[in-house]
């Protein structure tokens, strides 16, 4: 059996994705096909993950190579906002839109659910509620998610790492809402565009709390701005707990002062929607190809 392919896509540009490896230790695409190997470990299957970055002036595919020649895309989080129309954005955009064209299996969480939105026909705005950040509460499966093969394994309400201040305020036509919250109205959906199918969620499956943590440390001025934190001790604290977490998942006290769900600590529950894609998605696609 020749390895499973698959292609990251970065959501950031280059100092945004600098900025962000500063702080986390990885740019998110480098940590997004790290936990992508990890799945496909788990699943005993052999993998190769490149990364490509459709937000550089010029970019291109590794070289070498076309979107035909990989079995499944995702695309990161990002800290751009496609509401701007900036020109990194809109490249994204028509990246989506290319990998819809190819049929390939495709997912992606927060900016990766807006930019496939976008480029099926559908609309992102601010959230006007305000920003989701540290972990999306309450998030609830429609009836449609209920029976959603993305979700199988998810009980009907659950929390999730997330951190975001837009949304899909406009769903394109072929998409399915399959899940919500109080915060934000689309919390995940499968969008049918062309000749693909992509799987989303506004949440971050592949997060751990290590990683959560980093970001929220360098989110710090916004979060007090946003009433989120009263001061920097508060937020190092409130880091040191996520730090801490990840290190020791059964510290029941830290769980307990954060307001972290069991079902949120198990990596396997937590990244649900990514292993579900890998298993009833990628490889269903890979062998219809006769590639597996």
């Amino acid at each position: 059996m020749r390895p499973l392919r698959l292609l990251v896509a970065e959501g950031n540009p280059p100092a945004m994705r600098e900025r962000h490896a500063a702080s986390s230790g990885a740019t998110p695409s480098d940590f997004y096909a790290a936990v992508l190997s990890e799945l496909a470990a788990g699943l005993e299957l052999p993998v190769r993950v490149d990364v490509c970055f459709p937000a550089d002036e010029g970019a291109n595919l590794p070289s070498g190579e076309d979107l035909d020649g990989y079995d499944g895309v995702a695309i990161t989080g990002s800290g751009l906002n496609l509401w701007k129309a900036e020109t990194e954005s809109l490249a994204q955009v028509e990246f989506a839109r290319a990998v819809y064209d190819a049929g390939l299996p495709f997912f992606g969480s927060c900016w990766g659910l807006q930019v496939a939105a976008v480029a099926a026909g559908g609309e992102v705005k601010l959230n006007p509620q305000g920003r989701e950040i540290g972990v999306a509460r309450s998030i609830r499966l429609t009836a449609a998610g209920l029976d959603h093969p993305m979700h199988r394994g998810r009980t009907e309400t659950f929390d999730a790492p997330a951190i975001h201040s837009d949304e899909v305020a406009v769903m394109p036509p072929g998409g399915t809402l399959t899940a919500t919250n109080e915060l934000c109205a689309v919390q995940a959906a499968e969008i049918r565009h062309g000749k693909g199918v992509f799987w989303g969620v506004q949440f971050h499956p592949e997060y751990t709390f290590a990683e959560l943590g980093g970001i929220l440390a360098r989110y710090t001025p916004i979060m007090i701005a946003e009433g989120f934190l009263r001061s920097e001790e508060e937020s190092r604290a409130y880091v040191a707990d996520l730090v801490a977490l990840d290190a020791e998942p059964d510290r029941k006290d830290l769980a307990w002062r954060l307001g972290i769900a069991p079902s949120v600590l198990d990596p396997k529950i937590r990244r649900t929607e990514l292993i579900n894609w890998l298993k009833l998605q990628v490889l269903p696609a890979m062998s219809a190809r006769g590639r597996a």
